[in-house]
């Protein structure tokens, strides 16, 4: 044939009619094994792919496309591994529903626009928010206003919106009551980004005034939660070991009596940064000062260490909000679902050095 064999070439080759055809591609309706083999038999005989997929969205009313904003650049994004191993759960759980994924940047250039033109253009049925999710963020204003469905990973419990998120703020006051516990007085943390806009470096009582993204306050909170007021704060622009390294030279280079004796950091990946930091200022790990994380990654690179972290159950995670995906577009209201956390003791964190 000299052009794309068409639908009702498959149905003039196995004899029955388009209908019958489009439903052997279909399943949407009965028809019997024998019929639908012998159309998908002349189909492959074709060369024929299957029915456009435009069409068929159209006549569907849906995309079978879930975008996912990821919260970060994207070069960033698949360097951690918690939102790599998040992203596998959702996959694993909205693929046997035909569904597919399209991710978007959700942290762009400086000069960019505020909001990624797939946000306001890309076709999807559901959209996913990892971090963020504020009343005033540009991107859930914009799935807003087209009236997308929207579940938020780790934001704010918003009117409306299906949140899944995790018991992190007390993962890390256990954290907390363990490093006290220990003799701790002196605690420093190294946080994840306050909000969009990003910056790295000690954060001031201003700074501390105008955290937006919520995963870094209630991280925050637990501190405080466990009677901790840390004695600084270390703000990073991402969750990267690089990162930790730089907070590490930035709190630890001070004299032994002024400086932190333990550093919380509010991601794995920080602490194992400040971890390695500290080893490259010449301080033992946890004879000089302790360091615990949170996360539970698989860190083999760090040995001799085993971080002390809090573990959360990432792709159990992701899997949650592919449950609350297929309950919004079956017309359900998914409730939100917060999953539980656990300390996990290794060998970074150990008594606070006497004076």
């Amino acid at each position: 044939m000299s052009q794309r064999p068409t639908l009702a070439d498959v149905a003039s080759a196995a004899g029955v009619s388009v209908s019958t055809a489009s439903l052997a591609f279909s399943g949407a309706g009965p028809i019997a094994e024998a019929t639908k083999q012998r159309v998908l038999d002349a189909a492959a005989g074709l060369d024929y792919a299957g029915p456009n997929p435009l069409g068929r969205q159209l006549r569907s009313g849906r995309s079978g496309i879930v975008g996912v904003v990821v919260g970060d650049a994207l070069r960033r994004s698949f360097r951690e591994p918690v939102s790599v191993q998040l992203l596998d759960g959702l996959v694993d759980t909205i693929s046997p529903l035909g569904l597919g994924v399209l991710l978007i940047p959700g942290s762009l250039e400086p000069g960019a626009p505020a909001v990624d033109p797939l946000v306001e253009s890309a076709a999807m049925d559901v959209a996913v928010l990892i971090w963020g999710g504020t009343l005033d963020d540009p991107t859930l204003q914009a799935l807003q206003r087209r009236g997308i469905p929207l579940v938020v990973v780790e934001g704010q419990d918003l009117p409306g919106i299906v949140t899944v998120g995790i018991e992190d703020r007390d993962g890390v006051a256990d954290i907390a009551r363990h490093l006290t516990d220990l003799g701790h007085e002196r605690i420093a943390t190294v946080t994840l980004p306050f909000g969009p806009d990003r910056r790295s470096g000690l954060a001031d009582t201003e700074r501390l005034g105008q955290i937006t993204w919520s995963i870094a306050q209630r991280r925050l909170d637990g501190l405080r939660d466990a009677g901790v007021t840390p004695t600084a704060v270390y703000e990073t622009p991402a969750s990267l070991v690089e990162q930790g390294k730089t907070a590490a030279h930035a709190l630890l280079s001070g004299p032994p009596e002024t400086r932190p004796t333990a550093v919380v950091g509010q991601s794995d990946l920080l602490a194992s940064g400040v971890v390695l930091g500290a080893r490259e200022l010449g301080l033992r790990v946890p004879q000089d000062v302790s360091v615990a994380g949170f996360d539970g990654l698989d860190l083999p690179w760090l040995a001799p260490d085993v971080l002390t972290t809090v573990a959360q159950p990432i792709a159990e995670k992701g899997a949650a909000v592919g449950r609350a995906i297929e309950a919004l577009l079956a017309g359900g209201t998914p409730a939100d679902e917060v999953l539980p956390v656990e300390l996990r003791l290794g060998t970074t964190t150990g008594p606070a050095p006497r004076a």
